[in-house]
């Protein structure tokens, strides 16, 4: 009997405490005001010294999918109301350990990209900034197939949630 009190109170003050947050709060933390309503992911080059093939196409591809899953914005091709340009800047591959040896025992990929975000309905909220992030592997392994495509992922996944949380879940 007193769990089910204690249960129900513990409810409520949850509820209540979301509830109470006020406007721009949601469970999802997106933030997107009422104005806005698309964006647009322009094609990011690869200006990087070192020039891995293909994945400017992936990762812009990465950016939109995540911005069109995890929001209500719509994805548009011109004219957004947020719209995200740059490049991939960095693409770097150094040993990271060495063993008694004296060789590389594991690399490490390093991406970097630089973004430029554009609020068109407020351009104090608009801004440019670099993201980056790696990669640890067995310096045994061939950073190609597979391997390749593990890193880009993990690299990809954390770059266009730390964009997302800079540009649309502003805590």
């Amino acid at each position: 009997m007193i769990y089910k009190i204690l249960r129900a109170l513990l409810g409520l003050t949850l509820l209540l405490s979301i509830t109470s947050c006020g406007f721009g709060y949601s469970l999802s933390g997106v933030s997107i005001p009422d104005n806005i309503k698309t964006y647009q992911v322009d094609f990011f080059q690869n200006q990087a010294a070192y020039v891995e093939p293909g994945i400017e196409r992936t990762f812009t591809l990465e950016l939109q999918d995540l911005i069109l899953n995890q929001s209500s914005l719509d994805l548009v091709n011109k004219n957004g109301d947020y719209v995200y340009q740059g490049e991939i800047t960095r693409f770097y591959i150094a040993p990271m350990t060495a063993t008694a040896s004296n060789t590389a025992s594991q690399n490490r990929v390093t991406i970097e990209v630089n973004l430029r975000f554009t609020n068109t309905k407020d351009d104090e909220a608009s801004f440019e900034k670099k993201y980056s992030f790696f990669f640890d592997y067995a310096a045994t392994t061939q950073l190609q197939g597979a391997a390749l495509d593990t890193a880009l992922e993990i690299i990809f996944d954390q770059i266009t949630q730390d964009i997302f949380a800079d540009t649309l879940a502003q805590w």
